[in-house]
């Protein structure tokens, strides 16, 4: 893994009550739930990025209101479109 060096204030750990590996830990989960949620990372690396499981990682998207479900509108669109068309209605 590569090791990303990153400048905080000094009382920024005291101000949110965490300590450094907290805020480091926490730090790694926002990042990884933010690039999920704009589909830059699948559930997977961004598991991994955060340190924890799938499993976990899926049940911090709930915690945070992250959608697991993260689809492009175009996908969605599309595969709403095949349903309606599958179904005999029109697209």
């Amino acid at each position: 893994m590569k090791e990303l060096v990153l400048n905080y204030p000094d009382d920024l750990a005291q101000a949110i009550q965490m300590t450094p590996d907290e805020l480091a830990d926490q730090l790694r989960l926002m990042a990884s739930l933010k690039m999920f949620e704009l589909g830059k990372l699948s559930s997977g690396k961004a598991a991994e990025l955060a340190g924890l499981s799938r499993v976990e990682f899926l049940e911090a998207c709930g915690r945070y209101r992250v959608s697991a479900f993260n689809y492009p509108d175009a996908e969605i669109e599309n595969e709403l479109r095949a349903d309606l068309e599958a179904a005999g209605g029109k697209a």
